[in-house]
C-alpha cells in the first residue's frame, strides 16, 4: 500500500426528511444559486420543499435550471455569470450526479476570472470555491461526497473530468426515499456507474491493500443484492439506502487511497459520451466485460480470480478459469438481470467512424492504469462491445 492523504469532509444527512437541513445553509451568506435538470424535483415535490425552507431560513434564491444528464459548460456558464452578477454566496444542486458536477464547477468558475472551461481542462487552476450543496435524488455518481466534476463541450466533442478540494461539497443531503421515482434505467445505469467506480479502484497490482480490497468486495455484493430488487420494488426502502450509501463510499477515497492506479474504463466512456451523448452508465456497464476480457492475461488472472471467488463465489480453482466466470456473471448481470443495453449498436452507435480519435484520446489517461493501453488496445476494446 503506498503513502496517502484523504480528505472526506462532507457533512452528511442521510435519511428521511434529512431535507429540513437545508437550514444550515444560512451558516454561509443569503444569496444561494439552485441548480437543477429537467423539472421531475418540481413534479415529485421536492422543489417546492426545499424553497419553503430557504425562504424561511431568509435566503434569496437564483435558479440554474435545465442542467443536461451530462452537463455542459454552456450551462456552467450561465451559473458562473449568474453567481457573478448577483454576489451569489452559495451554490446548491438538487438532483442526480450530473447536476452536482455543474453546481461544483459553477462554484470554482465564480472565484476564477476566467473562462470556467479553464478549470475542466486544468485542475490545478481550482484555487477556491464558493460552498457546494447537495440534496441527492439518484444513486450513481458519488457525486455528493468527493471532490470530482465531468463536464461537457459538446461542439469539440470533449467531456473531462476535473478535480479539487475546493469542489468537496460542505454538505450533502441523502434521503433514499427521494430515488423511488428513479427510473428502471437509469436505476440499473447507476447500479453500473457506482459499480465502475469501484472496479477502477479495485483492479490494481498493489499489495497489501487489503482493507481497501475488502472494502470494495464488500461494496460490490452490496451493489449486486440491492441493484435487482430495487427494479422489481422501486419503493424499498432498504434497497436505496444501500444503493445511496454504496455509491458515496465507491468513490468518496476510501476505496481508492493507497492502492489505484489511473482509471481506464471511464476515460474510454467518456469518449463514447462526448461524441454520442450516451447515458453514461449503460456506456460503463458495455465496456466493462469487453476491458475485462481484453486484460485478462497470466499475470492479471489472479487479481480478476480473487474478484470472482470473493464477489461472486466462483469455485473454480484455475485463476484463469475463475476469473473468466467471474466476467460472464458480470455480463450476465449488467445484461440480462439490470436489463442494461448488451452493446454500443444497442445505444445507437452504428459505424465506427470516430474509434480512431476517440481511443487516441482515451488511451492518453491508460498509461499508468491497471493494464496499460495503447490506441490500438482502446480501439480493439470498442470493437468488442460494438
Amino acid at each position: 500500500m503506498y503513502d496517502f492523504t484523504i480528505y472526506v469532509p462532507t457533512r452528511i444527512h442521510f435519511g428521511r426528511a434529512q431535507i429540513s437541513h437545508l437550514s444550515e445553509l444560512r451558516e454561509s451568506g443569503e444569496k444561494v444559486l439552485l441548480a437543477y435538470g429537467g423539472g421531475s424535483i418540481k413534479r415529485n415535490g421536492i422543489y417546492d420543499h426545499a424553497l419553503s425552507i430557504l425562504k424561511e431560513a431568509g435566503l434569496q434564491v437564483f435558479e440554474l435550471a435545465g442542467v443536461e444528464p451530462n452537463p455542459r459548460i454552456e450551462t456552467v456558464r450561465k451559473g458562473v455569470e449568474i453567481c457573478r452578477t448577483e454576489g451569489i454566496d452559495m451554490v446548491l444542486a438538487i438532483g442526480g450526479g450530473s447536476t452536482i458536477d455543474c453546481a461544483k464547477v459553477v462554484a470554482a468558475g465564480a472565484r476564477y476570472d476566467g473562462d470556467p472551461w479553464d478549470l475542466v481542462l486544468d485542475r490545478t487552476k481550482i484555487r477556491s470555491a464558493l460552498p457546494i450543496y447537495a440534496v441527492l435524488t439518484l444513486a450513481a455518481t458519488g457525486s455528493e461526497m468527493d471532490m470530482h466534476a465531468v463536464i461537457s463541450d459538446m461542439t469539440k466533442n470533449e467531456k473531462w473530468g476535473t478535480g479539487a478540494e475546493a469542489l468537496l461539497p460542505t454538505m450533502s443531503i441523502l434521503d433514499p426515499s427521494y430515488t423511488f421515482s428513479v427510473s428502471k434505467k437509469q436505476t440499473a445505469a447507476g447500479t453500473a456507474d457506482m459499480m465502475s467506480h469501484t472496479f477502477e479502484n479495485y483492479f490494481s497490482f498493489e499489495e497489501g491493500a487489503d482493507v481497501q480490497k475488502r472494502f470494495g468486495e464488500a461494496l460490490l455484493k452490496v451493489m449486486i443484492k440491492y441493484g435487482p430488487i430495487a427494479l422489481a420494488h422501486p419503493d424499498d426502502y432498504d434497497a436505496r439506502a444501500n444503493l445511496m450509501w454504496a455509491a458515496s463510499h465507491a468513490i468518496n477515497g476510501l476505496t481508492r487511497a493507497g492502492c489505484a492506479p489511473a482509471w481506464c474504463v471511464h476515460p474510454m466512456e467518456h469518449e463514447l459520451s462526448a461524441f454520442y451523448d450516451i447515458t453514461h452508465g449503460e456506456g460503463l456497464a458495455i465496456l466493462t466485460p469487453a476491458w475485462m476480457e481484453h486484460v485478462l492475461d497470466v499475470r492479471t488472472a489472479p487479481i480478476l480470480a480473487a474478484y470472482a471467488r470473493n464477489v461472486w463465489g466462483a469455485a473454480e480453482s484455475d485463476d484463469l478459469e475463475a476469473a473468466r466466470a467471474g466476467i460472464q456473471r458480470t455480463r450476465d448481470f449488467f445484461f440480462k438481470t439490470m436489463g442494461l443495453p448488451e452493446n454500443l449498436r444497442a445505444v445507437g452507435i452504428t459505424d465506427e467512424q470516430h474509434f480512431e480519435k476517440m481511443a487516441e484520446k482515451a488511451s492518453a489517461a491508460c498509461v499508468n492504469s491497471f493494464v496499460p493501453l495503447s490506441k490500438e488496445d482502446v480501439i480493439e476494446i470498442y470493437r468488442k462491445a460494438f
